[in-house]
């Protein structure tokens, strides 16, 4: 009898044990490396996207992108508009370390000052995505890659255009900019690849430069500035539609026709930039696709279970003249 109650308490020894170390294994996955933040274990990814803000056609189509991707992919989105102001960005990217999220992702309203936030969220274990915008830190291991556009190759392709329209130029052509937010990466980079391909005509002349901050209204400010100060422009290059379609507004109240008396050309392509080109007052359009929403939500799934991802994602886009915008208009789905 008393060996039997012996093998009985070692039977049980056994179980507990087995028991134990079947909790702890399932603790050991849960914990494991997967890229996730530590949220509730329901199965459903939870993502936090701060957004730069509301200031164009083309952040709210981008907006709406994320939003109903998210919910067709059936991913928890915890949302925050920026209202282009870096320290809102980075007090929701901390806000959502706090809660736990899986994954962060965000638009960064401008390139640097970014290093110390994302570490606070790789220490916490949760991966981040960049997406439209980039950050200038040397430490490419704070977020797991970049899905956006070339903005170099933009404003490049503005100015290529620009370069074949003017070759017959016998003289200077003037041009004037109207520029993103100071220090956003779409508002340097398109500079930096407009001047690159303008400057294979000596011919085509920055005169005046100023930031315009993405909106119709400080595109129409602008551009009366400029028009002011400036007796003769034959170029607008504006870095997005809506500063261009503000401009339109100066332009046309200066007693000056749009396309005609200034050749313009912008970047995005979207609804009412093209509607501006196929009417003729714009010239041309580098585009640059919002509806990342899709992609994003791919590469949310694929951090949080540990996949390795490219760096760099590069959306594929096109480029628009008064033709070409006639053809897509009714199809554009924003």
């Amino acid at each position: 009898m008393g060996k039997m109650r012996t093998q009985s308490v070692r039977w049980r020894a056994v179980a507990v044990l087995a028991s134990a170390l079947l909790v702890g294994g399932v603790a050991a996955c849960g914990n494991s490396d997967t890229g996730g933040g530590g949220s509730k274990d329901d199965g459903k990814i939870t993502m936090g996207f701060s957004q730069v803000g509301a200031e164009s056609g083309w952040r709210t189509a981008n907006t709406t992108s994320i939003k109903e991707s998210a919910t067709a992919a059936g991913i928890e989105l915890k949302f925050d508009d920026a209202q282009q102001k870096q320290e809102n960005q980075i007090k929701a990217i901390r806000n959502y370390i706090q809660q736990k999220v899986d994954v962060i992702a965000f638009s960064p309203v401008v390139e640097s000052g970014w290093d110390t936030v994302l570490k606070e969220a790789k220490d916490a274990g949760i991966p981040v995505i960049l997406t439209d915008r980039s950050v200038d830190s040397a430490d490419k291991t704070l977020y797991k890659t970049f899905l956006g556009s070339d903005f170099v190759k933009e404003g490049r392709l503005a100015g290529e255009w620009l370069v074949e329209q003017k070759k017959t130029a016998s003289g200077p052509v003037n041009i004037v900019e109207l520029q993103g937010n100071t220090g956003a990466a779409p508002a340097n980079d398109r500079k930096k690849g407009f001047g690159e391909a303008i400057a294979a005509n000596p011919n085509l002349k920055i005169i005046a430069s100023q930031p315009g901050d993405f909106t119709r209204a400080g595109g129409k400010q602008v551009m009366e500035q400029f028009l002011k100060a400036n007796p003769k422009i034959d170029v607008l290059f504006a870095h997005n539609d809506d500063m261009g379609l503000g401009a339109l507004e100066a332009i046309t109240a200066a007693g000056k026709v749009p396309g005609k008396d200034i050749t313009i050309i912008t970047v995005d392509a979207v609804k009412d930039g093209m509607q501006a080109l196929a009417d003729g007052k714009f010239n041309f359009i580098a585009e640059c696709s919002p509806l990342l929403g899709p992609q994003l939500m791919d590469l949310a799934k694929k951090v949080h279970a540990g996949e390795t991802v490219p760096a760099r994602i590069e959306t594929e886009e096109t480029t628009f003249t008064q033709e070409q915008a006639k053809e897509a208009l009714p199809n554009r789905k924003y």
